[in-house]
């Protein structure tokens, strides 16, 4: 019942941003727009990881089931595949779902993470963008309709918080965890950000 009522209430505090509502939210020094700078559209800006890869020495799968170490291992693989679970409007759905995907570039593991939630949601994933090019990456996160997903490599994430203009928001981590089971929101509501934590809860060890 409690763990029910937790979920209802984090949908509900960020269904209002993906029906464009322009309510202001709480957020830290420095997330707020600079004095005389136009209003910036409303976002709702969803950011994971992508699943597990395999560990040093061992091999992934890649899309026809062949040994690859730069894919998905098979926990990987199952978190992908669980993933849409996490999206409404399925009951129990934690998060609205997104209008854009966004995978990094070059990178089969985040394109293999969203593949089962593209398919579930009908949303063609870009994969233009790579680790690198975070700058042109918030652009077009931005600029893209809302709400957007975004799956990148886990060293470029502060990268593109930056370039969100969302790294000063309160709770914002200063080193981002080298997690797999995390999604972190990004709320701009009225010009000002504010940030979330999310645990996906997919798999048996997840926290």
């Amino acid at each position: 019942m409690a763990e029910g009522v937790r979920r209802r209430s984090v949908l509900a505090a960020l269904a209002p941003l993906a029906a464009g509502c322009t309510a202001e939210a709480p957020a830290g020094p420095g997330a707020g727009p600079a004095p005389g700078a136009p209003a910036a559209r409303d976002a709702l800006v969803m950011v994971i990881r992508h699943a597990e890869g395999p560990y040093a020495g061992d091999f992934g799968e890649d899309e026809d089931g062949d040994p690859d170490a730069g894919s998905l291992a098979g926990r990987g693989h199952r978190r992908a595949e669980a993933l849409p679970l996490l999206f409404g409007p399925a009951r129990g759905a934690r998060l609205p779902r997104p209008a854009a995907l966004f995978a990094a570039g070059g990178a089969a593991r985040s394109r293999q993470t969203v593949a089962a939630l593209a398919r579930d949601t009908g949303v063609r994933v870009r994969t233009d963008l790579g680790p690198g090019q975070e700058a042109a990456l918030a652009r077009a996160v931005l600029a893209a309709p809302m709400p957007v997903l975004v799956c990148w490599e886990h060293a470029g994430i502060p990268g593109l918080v930056r370039a969100l203009g969302a790294d000063r928001v309160l709770g914002v981590p200063a080193g981002w965890p080298a997690r797999h089971d995390l999604v972190w929101t990004f709320t701009r509501r009225a010009g000002t950000w504010d940030f979330r934590e999310l645990p996906q809860e997919l798999l048996a060890g997840d926290a």
